[in-house]
């Protein structure tokens, strides 16, 4: 049964007669983007103001600019023209697009376009005008004005994402398609609650009743033949529809609903039908009017490149020189309050199958391997993965070294050694490897690191399913920019002790 798309035009184009008040989020975007807008000009004019406040000791010490020819303007009016070309510029840029504001990295894409292009005219036009303007001015307007830019976007962004997760600021969506594929893009949503995208009902007209009793069950409304799409938005008071399953639509459809849905104030997204996939792997390519999504190849080879090989000795290098104090007194508190070494050698599985003896602090009683069957019942973990909240093998001090991951530190050595990454998927045992299916195996193709999307995303806590999901995201769009922000969120996640035990 084809979805059911309204086709009468003439309640497209009667805007007035459409009920326009929806739940909030026009009115709350809105608000936000204003406000960012307000803030973004207060950064620009304190910065440009700054930069005139250093170079010329003060904003009343109007040094004039000298022209070809013999024209003169005072810096202050320069400095008003910069601001007024510089928000000129991000407005050109769409740098406060509803669309990007809030989420990815295109926001601050589009701030360092625009404020590049900017000043790449100001070179030209100073060059072909032989207008000499005074460098030190610049080279403090420029850098201090963009990241003053972008650390505004992220502090939104924080403020934005606690609103959301405090049920606020919230878009309501109505999920259409299948029920395997409205399960799967509303998994996706609930990952992710700081986005702010609150489900509030499905259509799916071709599923059998009983196929939608899990979604049934969280109380949500499940539509189908009964009405159409625009009847189901009405009834349950979405601002977005995101469609999950498109071949019933197809091109016409889609087209249509978009009409129907645009005099309504209401946006339309459509899911790819993949997950996982980063965005640098994504490009639309239009042929004969038609949009195809091009998805890249999977990205692992590169973790294998020169440059990660690099980063990771001379950050293993520089971690372990600015640890060894603490590695020191883990060593003595070890040495002196249990008996056994200080280090705990153990197999681990690395890239392409390859075993290596992975080296941490030692945090258990000596010979705890040999009690572990007797505990297998109380197992934490998920999936082959056995862990413990209060296990009794581990000793007083090694309690302290897991809630702060101290334990790990001798993992750089394994990192010197090139057998482990600073970044990659979890380090598995031979048990747990050999309970891999094909898919799963590629966690394999890649160096296991030191910390990861797990380490970042719950620890101990995550599901196996949802351990696996992150790894292999992380091996399928690796990059240089992804490592950093994992290293950058470790070391909150560790100072917080999150999924630790």
């Amino acid at each position: 049964m084809a979805f059911q798309v309204d086709q009468d035009q003439a309640t497209v184009h009667n805007h007035r007669s459409v009920r326009l008040h929806r739940s909030g989020q026009g009115r709350w975007q809105a608000e936000y983007g204003r406000r960012l807008r307000i803030s973004d000009a207060l950064v620009v004019i304190g910065s440009v103001a700054g930069a005139q406040l250093i170079r010329f000791d003060g904003l009343n010490n109007d040094s004039p600019l000298d022209w070809a020819g013999g024209a003169r303007v005072g810096y202050s009016v320069i400095s008003t023209l910069l601001v007024g070309a510089w928000l000129g510029f991000l407005a050109l840029g769409n740098a406060w697009s509803t669309a990007v504001i809030g989420t990815g990295m295109e926001e601050y894409r589009r701030l360092v376009a625009a404020t590049m292009r900017l000043f790449g005219l100001i070179a030209i036009v100073s060059l072909l005008l032989r207008i000499e303007f005074a460098r030190g001015y610049l080279a403090i307007a420029l850098p201090v004005g963009l990241i003053g830019l972008m650390l505004n976007r992220l502090a939104w962004r924080k403020f934005a994402a606690r609103q959301h997760r405090d049920g606020r600021f919230l878009t309501s969506v109505l999920v259409v398609g299948r029920h395997d594929s409205a399960r799967e893009i509303m998994r996706c949503f609930e990952r992710d609650p700081a986005v702010g995208y609150c489900v509030v009902g499905v259509y799916s007209p071709y599923a059998a009743d009983d196929e939608m009793t899990d979604i049934e069950e969280t109380g949500l409304p499940v539509l189908g033949a009964e009405s159409s799409i625009i009847e189901a938005v009405e009834a349950t008071g979405a601002d977005t529809v995101a469609i999950a399953a498109t071949e019933r639509l197809g091109t016409t459809g889609i087209n249509d609903l978009v009409w129907q849905l645009s005099p309504r104030g209401i946006d339309l997204v459509v899911s790819p039908g993949v997950v996982d996939v980063a965005d640098q792997r994504l490009s639309i390519r239009p042929v004969a009017n038609l949009p195809l999504l091009h998805i890249g190849r999977p990205q692992y080879d590169r973790a294998k490149s020169f440059g990660k090989a690099a980063f990771d000795i001379v950050f293993a290098a520089a971690a372990l020189l600015a640890a060894l104090p603490v590695m020191v007194a883990a060593a003595l508190a070890i040495k002196l309050t249990s008996r056994g070494p200080v280090f705990y050698r153990s197999e681990r599985i690395g890239l392409d199958g390859t075993a290596f003896r992975m080296i941490k602090f030692r945090s258990m009683y000596q010979d705890a391997d040999r009690d572990l069957a007797t505990l297998l019942p109380d197992n934490d973990g998920a999936g082959p993965l056995f862990k413990m909240r209060e296990d009794p093998r581990v000793t007083p001090v090694g309690r302290i070294l897991r809630r702060y991951s101290l334990d790990e530190l001798p993992q750089f050595i394994n990192v010197l050694r090139g057998e482990m990454s600073v970044v990659g998927p979890r380090p598995p045992l031979r048990s747990e490897v050999e309970q891999y299916d094909r898919k799963v195996r590629r966690r394999l193709l890649v160096k296991p690191g030191l910390t990861g999307l797990w380490q970042v995303s719950g620890r101990s806590d995550l599901s196996w399913d949802e351990s696996v999901r992150l790894d292999l995201s992380y091996v399928e769009n690796w990059s240089m920019v992804q490592d950093l922000l994992i290293i950058r969120k470790t070391v909150f996640a560790v100072a917080r002790s999150d999924g630790a035990y």
